[in-house]
């Protein structure tokens, strides 16, 4: 069975998919004339523009929701793994990642709310609406849907329950099976209140620990500000080769750089679409930039804040990734990649009984929490998608019952094991959604020039399908009627 699910991993991450999505991103960037720069401005000014109503959330509200799925283990194990695997260049080549991802982001954001359902009185959107709706074949759809399904309700929550329970076991002493029934008790309550109940639990929890997760690495950097310029030039210089020890990993920095952007700022992945179809807006392309912010919000605020904190307390190793165990550089010796480098990066900077232990877990604990709630959601829109009535009704309450499971497994099993899984179910949706994005993009185009020319003439924008020529968006046909 290992040797099976290890081949299933290197055909899903191979080097297609690894650079693939780098070249996806920059043709998006190219066709939108650089959306995530030219519109800066709107992207974050949207945030708090959109209104919550009956049907949809509020535009803030629907990028927490995103953000609640991009904030979790890749922003704190996964950074760290970045640097175990690929030195302190893997920083850079996040950077990148996210940077072009933005402009995949706003693509398959804007499609979600362009194709957007309104079902049994809430909005619903994702990769397999959009698919469906464009080529106007639902079994497409269903493809999307049912790799969702399984990653989002037995593959992925197990990392993020697994990286719960190891935190939790290193700051306190609490027994993985414990850690894990607490997740599973909390996720339970929240889950079964639906869209409504996981997006007010998002607006409140994201800001709250991001903000004082950045504080915390803010105050590193201050503590060691003499140190910047070093820093800083050895994540450049180690990006392309020209830092020495690490020269001989330039392939490894780039490929675990992106493979672990890719798993922290998820664009491109298909999940951030779902959360963008709940909105309330009046014209599609507003979300689709403020999705496009939250990957910014996601990489160069959280993931960088943990890089920083390891880079300039010193406390990583770099592991050769060729199966010898040989170390370029051993800081920490004994340490495993992940958590646990940030840990002990906060406790380096503040050296009181534990704190960095402490600290990280419960940072870890509300990322990786609602991480999973975000999972959830994705696999009840899905559900949703796939089901009517009262089949509907059913298969939600068994992905309840799948989800509470896989977290409970995810927190007993071994880091290996959780991540392999996790980024199997990942690699599924991520192939199913790139290549459904470069078929569906024109829509995402006309959808913006709209928007730029009515912001010209000094209009607030509103979305007319009809008007632009774009067939099946019924739910703004209606809206118009």
């Amino acid at each position: 069975m290992k040797t099976f699910i290890d081949g299933l991993y290197n055909i899903l991450w191979g080097p297609w998919m690894i650079y693939g999505i780098l070249i996806v991103g920059l043709i998006f960037t190219i066709l939108t004339k650089g959306v995530q720069v030219r519109f800066l401005k709107d992207m974050f000014g949207q945030i708090f523009h959109g209104k919550k109503s009956e049907a949809g959330v509020s535009s803030f509200q629907a990028m927490t929701m995103a953000l609640s799925g991009r904030i979790g283990t890749g922003n704190i194990a996964g950074t760290a793994t970045a640097i175990a695997f690929g030195g302190p260049g893997a920083v850079f080549w996040m950077w990148v990642t996210a940077f072009i991802g933005a402009a995949t982001a706003y693509v398959e954001s804007t499609l979600a709310q362009i194709y957007k359902e309104k079902k049994n009185g809430e909005y619903r959107g994702g990769p397999a609406y959009y698919i469906h709706h464009f080529t106007g074949k639902k079994w497409l759809g269903m493809i999307f849907a049912i790799a969702a399904l399984i990653a989002m309700s037995i593959l992925q929550p197990t990392v993020q329950a697994n990286a719960i329970a190891d935190a939790m076991n290193t700051a306190f002493h609490i027994p993985h099976w414990v850690s894990g029934l607490v997740v599973c008790l909390i996720l339970g309550t929240i889950v079964v209140g639906g869209v409504k109940r996981i997006a007010n639990a998002a607006s409140v929890i994201v800001p709250f620990m991001a903000i004082s997760y950045i504080l915390v690495a803010a105050i590193i950097i201050i503590m060691n500000i003499d140190q910047v310029p070093a820093v800083f030039g050895l994540i450049f210089r180690s990006a392309f080769g020209a830092e020495k020890i690490f020269s001989g990993i330039l392939g490894a920095a780039i490929a675990w750089g992106v493979k672990r952007g890719i798993y922290a700022n998820e664009a491109g992945q298909g999940t951030g679409p779902h959360s963008a179809a709940a909105a309330e807006v009046s014209h599609p392309v507003k979300q689709g930039l403020v999705q496009a912010a939250s990957v910014y919000l996601d990489t160069f605020l959280v993931c960088t804040a943990t890089a920083f904190m390891i880079l300039f307390t010193g406390m990583y190793n770099v592991q050769l990734d060729n199966g010898t165990g040989k170390f370029i550089v051993e800081n920490i010796p004994g340490i495993d990649a992940g958590t646990a480098y940030t840990q002990a990066a906060v406790d380096a900077a503040f050296p009181i009984g534990g704190f960095g232990a402490a600290f990280v877990a419960i940072a870890l604990f509300f990322f990786a929490f609602t991480t999973t709630m975000a999972y959830y959601y994705i696999a009840e829109t899905n559900v949703a998608f796939l089901f009517d009535g009262k089949k509907q009704k059913l298969a939600i309450r068994a992905v309840q019952v799948l989800i509470i499971l896989a977290t409970y497994f995810g927190a007993v099993r071994t880091s290996e094991s959780a991540w392999t899984l996790g980024d199997i179910g990942l690699g599924i949706m991520v192939w199913v959604n790139i290549i459904s994005l470069i078929f569906l993009v024109k829509p995402t185009l006309i959808a913006l020039k709209d928007y730029e020319q009515q912001k010209k003439a000094g209009k607030e924008p509103e979305f007319d399908p009809v008007k632009l020529g774009i067939k099946n968006a019924t739910f703004w046909e209606e809206r118009i009627k």
